[in-house]
């Protein structure tokens, strides 16, 4: 049985999706971009102010499910340019305890939602 998860504290979803699905323990989130849910509005000022929102969008997703990204298993990232990796995963690590961060991958795109240059989702496990 699935349980579907919204918080007014993250971005509204912009087509037919939901922001996460909680089925048993296991909670998947939607991709999240740099939305800003107070306003509606892009945080692009700088990739670094891009990421903490993606990563503050992410946050209040898990914390809809009661949990922390100690519960994330796995991630996905997707960003539009490579060379932008490290400081995205600098600002990326600081969320998580190295010693038990989850899988993940990084993968380069062409595009992203409204062109963004980063989304993540996750995979978490009460």
């Amino acid at each position: 049985m699935k349980k579907i998860i919204t918080t007014t504290k993250a971005p509204a979803p912009i087509g037919p999706y939901n922001q996460a699905v909680l089925t048993g323990n296991t909670l998947y989130t939607s991709g999240q971009i740099a939305i800003n849910p107070e306003n509606g509005e892009l945080v692009l000022d700088s990739l670094k102010e891009e990421t903490i929102q993606v990563m503050e969008n992410l946050k209040e997703v898990l914390a809809a499910a009661d949990m922390t990204f100690e519960n994330v298993i796995k991630t996905s990232i997707f960003i539009s340019d490579m060379n932008n990796f490290g400081e995205i995963n600098k600002i990326y690590g600081s969320y998580f305890n190295e010693e038990t961060a989850p899988a993940r991958e990084t993968v380069e795109v062409a595009n992203l939602p409204k062109f963004v240059n980063v989304e993540i989702s996750a995979i978490a496990v009460k």
